[in-house]
């Protein structure tokens, strides 16, 4: 079926009154601008932080130096012809032509024109959260009976919509595979049947690095689509600058940076966000995973410094992995001269940027993980224990018993998930030396605290309790 919404624009006209458009180029498919985006398999060249300040400035709407936040659910035409057209597909968002916020909001228009910059690809679309974007991409490339070869270590709710919620709703076959084995690789992809092949970049928990140009070079090989969730790494790792054709992320995460918005991407060509726009099949139009205007405008704000956050994540993790290794830790980290993809991350990695702000130390049981968070939290105020990423605090969880719960042991087994991981997401809050005594402090975790409540943890609760009584 023929789309009926034209194509996503990332270039930097100059704005042009709805007057002047009224009447001209009815129909036409407006070009997207040309972005830092290398040809599938190509060298990953460019810092995406230079892409993002040449991106297009969207200015408020009484010249303010930030874009204004468009709250409106629908929006109004001048004449009824005009939302004919706008529901034929002859004037839509390129033109400043509005309908509806579940299908394009200026805002979040906006913020994908960024994304697709940082990323390096044609367009983007912004979502509600991490796991919409990933579904809808996946119900929209693949259809029903599709196939799908992916990483034996995901993120545990992506791990179960693919191995349980797409096979069930929509007869979506999956294969799970070792993506370090290249030849597994390329043996499990079914040409023909085979739509997408799924990875991370750095993959959820255990930071296995994924070879994305010759991940690349399978699928185009095989005629199949490869989608990267990037969430790991940010500005880090450009794939679609080495080749990925669709980039999704959680905003959540680093990128948000503030553990206080919940939100997703999706990048990608321009023909595919079309595609998913689309008034009867795109899956981001029907299924509705709508962001908020309000959440656009936030995350907008947030990512001219997403650069200087990554670099200070990734050089903190850095420091405390080697830190843990000399305390003689069981300490899992890219920036490590020893990970299996050291070498790897490096040739793939934007300069100057790190090997990401995530670590893993493996304490062999889940009781002696939760005596080291216990620990690192509660007496030596490293951390918090709670799961997600990104956030200025470092945060830490078991990953087995958390994160990674709906696979199932042997699932966990096969992806090197140990029962006692744990996952810590490096911070920058403080001071590098007082961020670090928990690490520095002793190879042996202290056994817990024997009040419910310690110390650290009950000045807290008194001092909320405190904030409470002050506002009543």
């Amino acid at each position: 079926m023929a789309e009926t919404i034209p194509s996503l624009a990332f270039s930097n006209p100059k704005s042009t009154s709805r007057e002047e458009d009224k009447d001209g180029g009815a129909g036409k498919e407006w070009a997207v601008a040309p972005v830092a985006k290398k040809a599938r398999g190509g060298s990953g060249v460019g810092d995406p932080a230079v892409a993002l300040a040449n991106a297009r400035h969207e200015f408020g709407e009484h010249g303010g130096v930030n874009m204004s936040i468009e709250a409106s659910a629908t929006f109004t035409v001048m004449e009824a012809e005009t939302m004919r057209r706008m529901f034929s597909g002859e004037l839509g968002p390129d033109r400043d032509f509005y309908i509806y916020s579940r299908h394009f909001n200026p805002t979040v228009l906006n913020l994908g024109r960024q994304m697709a910059a940082i990323e390096g690809t044609e367009a983007a679309y912004c979502t509600a959260s991490g796991m919409s974007a990933i579904s809808s991409v996946l119900i929209q490339l693949c259809g029903a009976g599709g196939h799908v070869v992916a990483s034996r270590c995901l993120y545990g709710g992506t791990h179960a919509l693919l191995s349980h919620f797409l096979p069930r709703s929509c007869g979506i076959r999956v294969t799970f595979v070792d993506i370090d084995d290249l030849d597994a690789v390329r043996a499990a992809v079914k040409e023909g049947e085979t739509k997408v092949l799924y990875v991370e970049t750095v993959a959820n928990p255990t930071l296995a690095v994924a070879d994305v140009p010759r991940l690349s070079a399978i699928a185009r090989e095989k005629g199949t689509m490869l989608v990267v969730d990037n969430t790991f790494a940010p500005m880090v790792v450009s794939p679609a600058r080495l080749g990925a054709d669709v980039v999704v992320h959680s905003v959540s995460k680093f990128i948000s940076g503030g553990a206080d918005i919940i939100a997703g991407a999706i990048c990608g060509p321009a023909s595919l966000v079309n595609s998913m726009m689309d008034l009867q099949q795109g899956a981001l139009m029907l299924l509705g995973p709508t962001m908020n205007a309000k959440v656009a405008f936030e995350i907008s704000e947030r990512l001219p410094h997403l650069s200087l956050r990554m670099k200070e994540h990734c050089h903190r993790a850095l420091e405390y992995a080697t830190r843990m290794r000399k305390l003689g830790l069981k300490v899992t980290y890219p920036g490590l001269d020893d990970h299996p993809h050291h070498d790897l991350l490096a040739s793939i990695a934007n300069p100057g940027y790190g090997f990401g702000g995530m670590l893993c130390l493996d304490m062999g049981s889940e009781e002696r993980a939760n005596k080291l968070m216990q620990h690192l939290q509660n007496t030596t105020q490293f951390g918090l224990m709670a799961v997600s990423l990104g956030y200025y605090e470092t945060l830490m969880s078991c990953s087995g018993s958390s994160t990674s719960s709906e696979m199932s042991p042997e699932e966990r087994t096969r992806a090197g998930i140990s029962p006692g991981l744990v996952r810590l997401s490096v911070g920058y809050s403080g001071t590098l030396e007082q961020s670090s005594r928990g690490p520095s402090r002793s190879s042996t975790p202290l056994p817990p605290p024997t009040s419910s409540n310690p110390p650290s943890y009950s000045k807290r609760i008194a001092s909320s309790d405190d904030r409470c009584h002050r506002r009543r």
